[in-house]
């Protein structure tokens, strides 16, 4: 009979309703977890770090499973989005402690979301490099560059209509345009230290000291020009 049809239906919905919301409160929670382990992370408090990505983990392992029976609420876009933002936090870990990345089976997600998330930990890693830089590390600092590198050359390969990557194509021009950002960065402060250590090279062989710190603070540009003014020589009086 009909209310026998329309009541099986109402049920199903019922369900499908309950799952959705729960969905949707461990997306949020996953969410917190990621970017507190991110923090974390920039904090080099490794330990929390892990701490909080073994729980995101355990939590989106469980969202997962429930999802089973409801596969269009797992595709739906704040569960994808939840997962890419696990991705997200697991590979910036992994980038920075020079540990083997997980794959998307470790962290229950697809392969497009997995891009994603790679794409989005990858322009994370300018931070970490900038970091480094103001640090006077430029050396390590390159280290990152490298990775963003090698990641956009992997994404850019990733030929396929939006509707199969879900946006991968938006997310590799951001990468682009981080990495190029952070090459200029890093190009600027290697061209720095070699100036400096050229007029240190200079002090040593004219006997002179304290040459090269008149330079510390000059923003030397891509074309070598320095952003300091008022250098010249004084004029006769």
């Amino acid at each position: 009979m009909l209310v026998d049809t329309i009541a099986a239906i109402e049920a199903e919905l019922t369900l499908k309703n309950e799952v959705r919301d729960l969905t949707l409160r461990r997306s949020r929670e996953l969410i917190r977890y990621c970017a507190h382990a991110i923090r974390a992370a920039h904090r080099h408090e490794f330990d929390e770090a892990q701490r909080l990505l073994q729980t995101a983990q355990a939590a989106a392992a469980e969202m997962v499973a429930d999802l089973a029976p409801h596969q269009d609420l797992y595709y739906a876009g704040y569960t994808q989005d939840a997962l890419k933002e696990v991705t997200e936090a697991f590979l910036v870990v992994a980038f920075v402690t020079a540990t083997p990345l997980p794959g998307p089976q470790d962290l229950h997600v697809v392969g497009a979301t997995y891009l994603r998330g790679l794409a989005e930990a990858t322009t994370e890693l300018r931070r970490f490099a900038l970091d480094l830089v103001r640090r006077g590390d430029v050396a390590q600092a390159e280290r990152y560059l490298d990775i963003m590198d090698d990641v956009y050359a992997h994404l850019i390969a990733m030929d396929y209509p939006d509707a199969i990557t879900g946006g991968l194509r938006r997310h590799t021009d951001t990468v682009r345009g981080v990495l190029e950002r952070t090459r200029g960065d890093l190009t600027v402060a290697v061209r720095q230290d070699q100036m400096r250590a050229a007029l240190h090279s200079f002090e040593q062989r004219l006997g002179i000291s304290n040459l090269a710190a008149a330079f510390d603070g000059a923003d030397f540009g891509a074309d070598g020009d320095t952003a300091a003014e008022g250098a010249g020589t004084d004029e006769p009086g």
